[in-house]
């Protein structure tokens, strides 16, 4: 992705000098394949410095008591913390599990693992950075904050769509905005991607996920960031889409493709970005803590003006698989209320120069994303 003054002041190159791009991280190891949560223990163990040097587990409360918690290769002092993914990931819960990690271990850990959807995903990322860099995760929303490299850290995501596992960001509600923390720093070490661990999705929860996914690719193929890197993981992630949530096929072929198309997908933003289905929802989960899948959701099923072929795919796939969207969400929220949301999603300037170009200020207004809003 350029730079936001290479793209407003854009030149002929001169000479052949180099135009300067983003050098931007990738995840350096993964594994794939049904079982593979079981070589967790054997990934694990070169990265142990020591027995004192715990790894913490952080697990979708979901999975407590279950077959899954029994499989969690720990030794010695490690620690397995389990939690809610019922909310949106905030800062406040970032610093309080790194006060607690520190206040009970005397060494940093050895690692941090994240099992979970892109809640857990996300603060097992935050969790790691701020284990290494002082002061509060509210200080690091933003882009390339982080100065220090964080603790190794390993993503195993047991639902498909979000892209949490490959992105760079990490994304959490603060006090005043809901932001990601963007970083060289952010992205995991090392990812073990077991389709195995799909099979208890919901539902209606594989859907809203499955379309985070969707709605990746389409913001950023129509955005104006594309580029033929992001161009190319946006299209296999967006015909895999299509294939799961259009065809019948068999389950497991299913969850391993939309496995794939959620890492396409997000390795498709990596170079490029989302747009305004993503900067509208922050605005709902903010205000409201409405679930980031969902929300997208939510957002785009009125985004015909802007995503008119998207839209129709994806009422497609709503109608095929029978899903019913909450409604009213917005019904009884106040002027200042509304004031609130529509100030949140229009701080993420990137979404939006992505979505409508580098004067988007001019075509974009508050009333019409507070006339969005109220059919929601």
């Amino acid at each position: 992705m350029k730079l936001e003054k290479e793209l407003r002041e854009e030149k002929p190159v001169i000479n052949h000098v180099a135009t300067s791009y983003k050098n931007f991280p990738m995840v350096p190891k993964v594994i794939f394949g049904r079982g593979s949560f079981n070589q967790l223990g054997e990934i694990l163990l070169p990265e142990r410095r020591n027995s004192d040097a715990p790894f913490i587990f952080l697990v979708d409360d979901f999975f407590h008591g279950k077959e899954l918690e029994q499989r969690i290769p720990w030794l010695f002092n490690d620690q397995i913390i389990f939690i809610s993914a019922g909310e949106e990931p905030k800062t406040g819960q970032v610093d309080a599990l790194v006060d607690k990690i520190k206040n009970n271990f005397d060494e940093l850990p050895s690692g941090i693992v994240g099992i979970g959807g892109g809640t857990l995903l996300d603060l097992a990322k935050a969790v790691a950075i701020m284990l290494t860099n002082n002061g509060n995760s509210e200080n690091y929303q933003g882009w390339d904050l982080v100065t220090k490299k964080s603790v190794y850290h390993v993503g195993v995501p047991t639902i498909s769509g979000t892209g949490a596992e490959v992105s760079r960001t990490a994304v959490l509600s603060g006090p005043d905005k809901k932001l990601g923390i963007n970083s060289d720093y952010t992205t995991y070490d090392q990812v073990l991607l077991d389709p195995d661990l799909l099979s208890t999705v919901p539902k209606e929860q594989w859907f809203y996920t499955g379309m985070d996914c969707f709605i990746h690719c389409i913001e950023s193929l129509n955005g104006t960031y594309l580029n033929a890197f992001s161009q190319s993981y946006g299209e296999k992630s967006l015909d895999l889409c299509k294939e799961v949530f259009l065809n019948e096929l068999p389950k497991e072929e299913a969850e391993e493709k939309l496995m794939m198309a959620s890492w396409h997908g997000g390795m498709s933003i990596a170079y490029s970005q989302v747009g305004i289905a993503h900067a509208m929802s922050y605005g709902l989960s903010y205000l409201l803590g409405v679930k980031h899948g969902l929300g997208n959701c939510l957002v785009f099923q009125h985004l015909n003006e802007f995503y008119p072929e998207g839209v129709e795919l994806f009422n497609k796939m709503k109608e095929k698989h029978n899903i019913i969207f909450p409604k009213g969400i917005c019904a009884t929220l106040s002027d200042e209320d509304f004031d609130i949301m529509t100030t949140v999603s229009l701080s993420m300037d990137a979404l939006w120069e992505n979505a409508l170009g580098y004067n988007w200020k001019e075509k974009i207004s508050t009333e019409k994303l507070k006339s969005i809003y109220k059919k929601i």
